[in-house]
This record gives structure tokens, sequence and C-alpha cells, in this order.
């Protein structure tokens, strides 16, 4: 009796790519693997077919000679085959560790390399140095490997054994019925092996806490809650795996003389009534130190009104270019006025009440000049 097509037995095409024929391997193996299918001949059979056809399709040379002879070995010396499910386990222990997490070679793999944890670091600066970048030292507490020991969390002079209960894979396979699972050895607790004389240091866990000291560069014009990301700068990581990285989470203060949105600044000038009536040059604080800008105020500026300036907000970081500087203006009403002040603004008031001729217009702004006068440029008393 002639075998079936290998092709066939997978329900693959014969162009079929390497993943595609291991794809379709994996669902037969699953599907009529002898735990599923206990006392069943008949799967037991597919399950051989599907191994042997794998074991000839997986590999570029013998399937070439299998597409050109019919036969995977045109020398007629046949392959050995499978006899049982063992051997297909041994023969195959890649795609049934992936599947059950057993097999012939995943049992020595011993466990997987895992990443170090990411750590968090709240970092507090100030306005100023959100706004212009700054360096930061910062102190960062970690695991690290135990210099006494080097990690292996063996004492001087013994060393770490296999452990025997899960041959070092710290995994073992649990069966329940027809259908059986992989846990962590409870013997060595995952880890692969056991420790007959800890390391005193560490206790023979391998690490300690330590204090790493770092330089954090913080850039211009960062915002509260930016994350900065350290790589490396974690956990150390478990079984030969990468460290995590390290988050710093800034926190910025808040100015005394600024707002900020975004990344423009606001600043509040507050001007005099006779300032905003009559018009005035004012000077603006800058964020850089020292620094002051000119800001000239029209005539009839209304209290609410916002100037801009353009490119002396913040930094956009990573970029380059500028917010604006917001300049809000607040007209400040007098409290204290002597009674010709009050008078005056009587008359004006009064003034207002009335036509809007051209001789009017004129009454009014001599009244308003000598009021101006009167309250000054500070809106403060003049005596």
């Amino acid at each position: 009796m002639s075998k079936r097509d290998y092709y066939e037995i997978l329900g693959v095409a014969k162009d079929a790519s390497e993943d595609e024929i291991k794809r379709a391997y994996r669902k037969l193996a699953l599907k009529y693997h002898p735990d599923h299918n206990p006392d069943n001949p008949e799967a037991e059979q597919k399950f051989k077919e599907a191994a042997e056809a794998y074991d000839v399709l997986r590999n570029p040379e013998r399937r070439a000679n299998y597409d050109r002879f019919g036969t995977a070995d045109p020398s007629g010396m046949g392959g050995a085959g499978f006899t049982n499910a063992e051997d297909i386990f041994s023969q195959f222990g890649d795609i049934f560790g992936d599947i059950f997490g057993f097999g012939g070679h995943a049992r020595s793999r011993g466990p997987r390399p895992q990443q170090g944890d990411d750590l968090r670091y709240n970092l507090t600066i100030s306005f100023r140095e959100a706004a212009k970048g700054v360096e930061k030292p910062i102190r960062v507490p970690r695991h690290t490997e135990c210099s006494e020991c080097g990690g292996s969390g063996a004492a001087k002079g013994s060393s770490r054994e296999t452990c025997k209960q899960c041959g070092g894979s710290g995994q073992v396979v649990m069966r329940q019925g027809f259908m059986q699972f992989v846990q962590h050895c409870p013997h060595c607790h995952g880890r692969g092996y056991t420790i007959p004389k800890p390391c005193p240091k560490c206790k023979g866990e391998g690490i300690v806490e330590t204090v790493r000291e770092l330089s954090v560069r913080i850039p211009a014009g960062v915002y509260d809650g930016a994350r900065l990301r350290l790589r490396g700068e974690g956990e150390m990581g478990i079984h030969g795996g990468p460290p995590g990285d390290l988050y710093v989470v800034l926190h910025v203060e808040e100015d005394d003389v600024f707002e900020r949105d975004d990344q423009n600044l606001i600043y509040t000038a507050t001007i005099t009534f006779p300032q905003a009536a009559l018009g005035t040059r004012i000077q603006v604080p800058s964020i850089n130190d020292g620094e002051t800008l000119d800001l000239d105020i029209p005539k009839g500026t209304q209290s609410g009104k916002v100037f801009t300036i353009r490119n002396k907000g913040l930094k956009f970081p990573g970029q380059n270019r500028m917010g604006d500087l917001l300049v809000q203006v607040v007209v400040k009403t007098p409290t204290k006025l002597s009674s010709k002040q009050e008078e005056l603004l009587r008359e004006f008031g009064q003034q207002g009440k009335g036509g809007h001729d051209e001789n009017t217009h004129q009454h009014e702004a001599q009244v308003f000049l000598c009021l101006g006068q009167k309250l000054g440029h500070t809106g403060h008393l003049i005596e």
C-alpha cells in the first residue's frame, strides 16, 4: 500500500512556505495528540503520519528530493520513521514546547530570560528650569547583581545545583485525566536550580538593593507631567534578560510672574486709568533673567486687552520654534480721590451724556487731560 502524499497529509499546497507547513503541522499535532485521544489507534496513526510528513517537508533538501523522486531518500535507504509518540516529542521538542510547554528540547532550555521591571522616579523642577532646560542629579534605588557572589546566590566555594525535580527547566508537567499542563517547579520555585549554601550578603537571591546616581537632562519647554525615558536604567533582568527602563515623571512648580498656555507665556500687566486712556509705554519682564521688553499701549486701551509679543514664550521641545508672550492688560481704577479729582471725573461724566459736536470733544479732552495730570500716570494722588 503506497503512502499518502505528504502535502495532502498536512493539508497544504505544494508551494507552501516553511511557516505554512509548520502551522499546519502544529494544528494536526494538537488535534491528534495522544493525550487528547487516549486509546485511539486511528488518531495515533494520523499523529505519526503528520510527524513523518513534517519531518520531510521542513528540510529543504529532503523536500526537494521528495518533490522530484517521490521520496525524501532517493538512495533507497529510507528514513528511520517514528515508532511511537516519544520519538516525535524528542525530534520536535521546539514545536511541542511551544504548544504544551514541554518536549524533549524544551525540558533542557531552562527558565526563559525576562526583561527587568520598569521604574518610576518623580522629579520636581521650577517653572524657570522647565522653561530653559536643566540637568538634574537624581538617586534611584534599584536592585543590582550581588558583588559577593557575582549574582549566583551561592556562597564562596560553592555553586548552584541543577534542580533534580525539574531537571533545570524550572517547570514540571502535571497530569489531570488525559490533559496535562505546566506549572512552576515547587522545589526550585521556577528557577531551575537550588542553592545548598546561600550567599550571606544577598541571602541566596543573587541581587542586592543599591542606589544609582544619574544625571537627567531636561529639555527646554517641558510641561508638567512629562515623562523622560532612560533606557536600561530600570531593574536588572531575570535569567539573563535585559534591564528595564527608568521613567522620570516631571512635576513643574507654578511661577510668581508667568502663567502658561501650552508653549505660550501669559503675563498680566496692571496700568492706570490715565495710561489706558492716553496711551503709554510699559516694560514687560521676560522669561530670560535680566531681560525686559518694551510694549506700547495705545490710547483707549480697554481692560482685558491682550497684546502678543512674538517668539518670547517657551521653546517647543525637539523643535526650532518658540511660543509667544501674551500680555493681558488690567486697568486699575483709583480708589482714593481728592475732591478736585472727583469734581473733574463728574464733569467728564456729564460731558459724555451730552451731544458729540466738535466743541464737546475738545472740552472732554481738556477735562481728561487735566484729570490725568491730577491723577498722574501712576494713578496716585498728586498734591
